[in-house]
């Protein structure tokens, strides 16, 4: 690489562990930029997800105060998210690229529905739950069930997983946006570790090491950044950020 790729590679990554750490999507910034210098786009993916690993773990530490309380949710979830991580690596590795691009505007477009229609979607997950003492079975197995395939999606692609599941959890979960961004930070966590595990011990000559060791030392300090900074925004910022960082991910997946 040259100095100029180093330096791209490190910002990229810089700012794709801070947009993780607010909202998720940061691979959108680091992907197309390792595609821009020539790398095959699965190797792109791989080491991407594996430098992205470094970003999550800060970025997650930094929530770790809004993770308090839900445990109880995180015992359904942690599980689902690792499985369909699983899933989804073994589907980067056996098949062709082309089928989840068609998939993935689709399922972003979704999610920024889901997410610009939370707080009705909130409001009226209230009013029909206000009477439980928690989540009901029904939209506790549906939520299990929306974090396997989110998870699927990003050990597959990783781009836009915790976009994802924002919307899941915003359509289901009775919760401030700053919790739910704590969880998805450590749920996208575990789909990155998965995922850069499984492609280490099955494609390790295929990864870019130097690449992902950038990207790991960028993001690194860009989940600091982030987790420090965003649990400052109001929720209409936040969910302001989601928007416009899932259109602009879109724009880019469609280009």
């Amino acid at each position: 690489m040259t100095p100029l790729e180093v330096i791209a590679i490190l910002v990229a990554g810089v700012g794709a562990g801070a947009i993780n750490a607010i909202v998720g999507s940061g691979t959108l910034i680091t992907f197309p930029t390792l595609v821009a210098f020539g790398f095959p786009p699965v190797t792109a993916t791989m080491s991407n997800a594996i430098g992205l690993v470094a970003g999550g773990v800060s970025g997650t530490w930094g929530y770790r105060r809004e993770l308090a309380g839900q445990g109880p949710r995180l015992r359904w979830q942690i599980p689902a998210s690792l499985c369909g991580a699983v899933l989804g690596s073994w589907l980067l590795l056996h098949l062709p690229e082309t089928v989840f691009e068609l998939v993935v505007p689709v399922l972003l477009i979704l999610a920024l529905i889901l997410v610009v229609l939370q707080p009705k979607i909130q409001a009226w997950a209230k009013q029909r739950g206000s009477h439980e003492a928690g989540l009901s079975p029904a939209r506790l197995t549906l939520l299990t069930v929306g974090t396997f395939a989110v998870g699927v999606y990003g050990g597959y692609f990783t781009a836009a997983q915790g976009i994802l599941l924002m919307g899941v959890m915003g359509a289901i979960l009775p919760e401030s946006l700053q919790r739910m961004n704590g969880a998805k930070n450590l749920l996208s966590l575990l789909v990155n570790v998965v995922a850069a595990t499984a492609y280490t011990l099955v494609a390790f000559d295929r990864i870019s090491w130097a690449a992902a060791g950038l990207i790991a030392v960028g993001s690194l300090f860009g989940g600091v950044l982030g987790a420090r900074y965003g649990r400052r925004l109001s929720p209409t910022a936040l969910r302001g950020t989601i928007v416009v960082v899932g259109l602009i991910g879109l724009f880019r997946l469609l280009a």
